[in-house]
């Protein structure tokens, strides 16, 4: 089973950025703690994918559809809220997708609390750090499972 994890604009500052908001952890340290996470899981490739350009997401993503990736997590980062360019990608590829938020968008600026990337999603988690990458791979692969059974 081939998953993809892609996160949007200013993930690559984790670390850096906000840390009282995102933390102090490193996106590489995230992608290590899903392919620890990972190792639960028989025959299951994680492919990680950061980009701060909205054109190269939506490159990649169309990209896992003709890879036959099965799932993807995604953290559009400030994209959640005004891309529907990613939206209609997300829609367009008909892969699930899980979105996935470092914090609680709905507990921020009211400018977060609207995603327009949400509906074309199978899933959202948020608010619980890098922990919620962790409940959304575990949500997507439940998801992926249930799907092949039908």
């Amino acid at each position: 089973m081939k998953i993809a994890v892609m996160n949007g604009p200013n993930l690559n500052f984790l670390g850096i950025r906000e840390p009282g908001i995102y933390g102090d952890g490193t996106l590489e340290g995230l992608e290590d703690l899903l392919k620890t996470e990972a190792q639960k899981y028989e025959n299951l490739e994680l492919h990680f994918f950061q980009s701060n350009c909205e054109g190269a997401l939506i490159d990649f993503m169309q990209q896992c559809y003709y890879d036959q990736v099965e799932g993807i997590l995604l953290n559009p980062g400030a994209l959640t809220h005004y891309s529907y360019a990613l939206a209609d990608a997300i829609k367009s590829i008909s892969l699930p997708v899980v979105e996935v938020h470092i914090s609680n968008i709905h507990a921020r600026e009211s400018f977060r609390a609207h995603s327009v990337t949400a509906a074309n999603c199978v899933g959202l988690v948020g608010g619980f750090g890098f922990a919620g990458y962790q409940m959304a791979l575990q949500g997507l692969i439940a998801h992926l499972e249930v799907s092949s059974k039908a």
